[in-house]
């Protein structure tokens, strides 16, 4: 993105929110840190001109209003720390409230329209670690946003408050140019000027190389989290493999980018950090030279000697806020870049046009499919003009060779694979069910798996015990209630097993299966078909699978033959 780009898009993700019904209560919250911030700057105001009369007093040796002052200090002291405190709260509040509607609005956006599987589906190689981008980048951008909002607003306040004070304590400056006398009202200000445009310039000079660097960090530290989250996903195939030493190594090569890059980052951030420790220390002794002439001259006290040089700090702090925040910067285009583009991809995704009709009517019995064609992302056709129906009670089994495209036609079937045309209509009621190969098994109770995605009955009534004793995984009953990770507990052919319960308690009108028995022995696999047979007559059925015993269990095969064609045969007994 370019820095146009990445203003556009920051205050897209801004204004959402400002814009959504919360807008009110945020409205409020962030009038409160406004409010409370500028207190503060009212407080170092009255600090400021504390300090002229106390040096004052010092430099008199007016020991009568020493403990007056220090009494005043204390007040001013005390206001001061309850503002910052409470602002602070405040504007948490206001994070917790912005990251919760966001993260909301990310999450829906996320999972409606299956956008999480489209972005998978369209490759996008900037598209990594989408849940790194929900949990940790929207986080990372409300606090940047409001860490660097106030800030800015409190440091804009500060330097209109104390640049007429460092005007009028400036007095001026006499400069002989030949034989006249150039005089500079109000010098302090443009020393203060000049010395801090000329630092963040520099500040940008030095530290714009971090903005790439804290990106790529970002990125290199989420595929590193997430290359051992899928050694723990799949760490029963691994252990079969053998295959730790390639694993290591994965992780040996992804943990070298992130450290290389942290070098990088770190010898980046240790030229700003020598640039702006130089530049704030250097921001020490410039005043104290300006001013020096002044007060040995006798036209000035201590006192207003010690509030100049305070003045001069504040000025010179607020118009060096980009140079002291330049990292915290950095850090938060990367997070606008890497939240807009996600945002963007999340757009593209959903807006992806289907050319495949679904239709719904009264006047058919049964799946129809006219005209289907389902190709690859890269155009190549799998199948061509497939027109085909059927009818409830009926079984259809789609077979092939590897990679013809039996899969992805119960994809587009599914309306979740946005390659291909034609229609696809059903009758006006009828509740499909899609089984992949491998069931998925969410999080919680055996019995919350089970009956996934459906919730589970307040009052269970179906006899489960008795389905899974018919499926041979009765053994798991008296575990129904007991919470775990059941996809790494039970076998695949269990967890198939599990699956065909959850047909019978779906109960759908016409069920796809994908390869959904290939973990079963052939007797298991012909009684969980019968099962269907039996209980769900009037189910229709699409079934993708290989084995010859298959046969027995449909009525008509669906061949696939390769490049679009195919090839419809009825099956006898």
């Amino acid at each position: 993105m370019n820095k146009g780009a990445i203003r556009r898009t920051a205050w897209r993700l801004i204004k959402s929110y400002w814009q959504s019904k919360e807008k009110w209560k945020a409205c409020g919250l962030l009038g409160g840190v406004i409010a409370l911030s500028l207190g503060q700057v009212y407080m170092l105001v009255m600090l400021n001109q504390w300090n002229n009369v106390f040096y004052n007093a010092l430099q008199e040796r007016n020991f009568d209003v020493f403990w007056s002052l220090i009494g005043q200090f204390s007040l001013i002291a005390f206001g001061y720390i309850i503002m910052a405190v409470y602002a602070v709260y405040v504007k948490q509040m206001l994070e917790i409230k912005w990251r919760t509607w966001m993260t909301d609005r990310y999450l829906e956006e996320w999972m409606q329209k299956q956008t999480y599987y489209r972005l998978q589906v369209t490759g996008r190689m900037d598209m990594d670690n989408p849940d790194q981008r929900i949990s940790d980048d929207i986080g990372s951008f409300v606090n940047l946003t409001l860490t660097l909002f106030i800030g800015l607003l409190k440091q804009a306040t500060t330097l209109v408050a104390f640049v007429f004070i460092l005007w009028e304590l400036s007095g001026t400056l006499d400069i002989p140019l030949g034989g006249t006398v150039l005089t500079v009202p109000g010098y302090m200000v443009f020393v203060t000027l000049f010395y801090s445009i000329a630092g963040t310039w520099l500040a940008h000079k030095v530290g714009r190389r971090l903005i790439g660097l804290n990106y790529d960090q970002q990125r290199y530290e989420a595929d590193f989290r997430f290359s051992m989250v899928r050694v723990r996903e799949n760490s029963e195939s691994i252990a079969f493999y053998g295959g730790e030493g390639p694993e290591l190594q994965n992780f040996q090569e992804r943990f070298s980018m992130v450290i290389n890059n942290f070098w990088a980052l770190m010898k980046r951030t240790k030229l700003l950090n020598f640039y702006v420790n130089g530049y704030a220390q250097l921001a020490i002794i410039v005043p104290i030279l300006m001013s020096a002439p002044r007060y040995f001259a006798g036209d000035m006290q201590l006192g207003g000697f010690i509030q100049t040089l305070s003045a001069f700090g504040r000025v010179q702090d607020a118009l060096s806020y980009f140079v002291e925040a330049y990292d915290t910067i950095a850090q938060y285009v990367a997070v606008i870049r890497r939240l807009g583009g996600f945002s963007q991809h999340m757009q593209e995704a959903e807006a992806m046009e289907m050319d495949f009709a679904f239709a719904r009517r009264d006047n058919v019995n049964g799946l129809v499919l006219e005209n289907i064609q389902v190709a690859l992302p890269d155009g190549r056709s799998l199948t061509e003009k497939l027109s085909l129906a059927v009818p409830a009670g009926k079984y259809l089994l789609v077979s092939g060779g590897s990679g013809c495209g039996k899969s992805t036609l119960l994809r587009a079937l599914a309306g979740i694979w946005p390659y291909g045309s034609g229609t696809v209509t059903l009758p006006d009621g009828w509740r499909t069910m899609f089984l992949p190969q491998r069931p998925y098994l969410p999080l919680g109770s055996l019995r919350r798996a089970i009956y996934y995605p459906q919730p589970v009955p307040e009052q269970d009534t179906v006899d489960l015990r008795g389905l899974m004793d018919r499926f041979g995984i009765g053994h798991l009953a008296d575990r129904l209630d007991e919470a775990d990770d059941w996809s790494r507990i039970l076998s695949l052919g269990e967890q198939q097993r599990l699956a065909f319960i959850r047909i019978l308690l779906l109960r759908p009108d016409m069920v796809f299966l994908d390869e959904s028995t290939s973990a079963l022995d052939e007797m298991r696999e012909a009684e969980a078909y019968d099962a269907l047979k039996e209980l769900l007559p009037d189910m229709a059925v699409v079934s993708v699978g290989h084995r010859s015993t298959l046969l027995k269990k449909h009525d008509k095969k669906l061949q696939l033959t390769g490049e679009g064609s195919w090839q419809l045969c009825p099956l006898g007994d």
